[in-house]
């Protein structure tokens, strides 16, 4: 009965952190988009900084599932 319990507890460990991720990637997404929008000039440095955010999001779902497989 507990390690059933410790698997589900890690499953909900994940899906909430890859819950977090997707909705961080999509703000990161909706106002990155906004501020190219109201300044395109300033597009390239927008998407690397929109990049590198949404790298570190997803980053946080890798460590959610190597924590939740030890």
């Amino acid at each position: 009965m507990l390690s059933m319990l410790a698997v589900m507890s890690g499953n909900i460990h994940i899906a909430a952190a890859c819950l977090g991720a997707a909705i961080g990637v999509g703000i990161i997404g909706m106002k990155a988009s906004e501020a190219v929008g109201r300044n395109p000039g300033a597009s390239t440095k927008i998407l690397v900084q929109a990049l590198l955010s949404t790298a570190f999001a997803e980053g946080i779902v890798f460590f959610a599932i190597f924590l939740a497989g030890q």
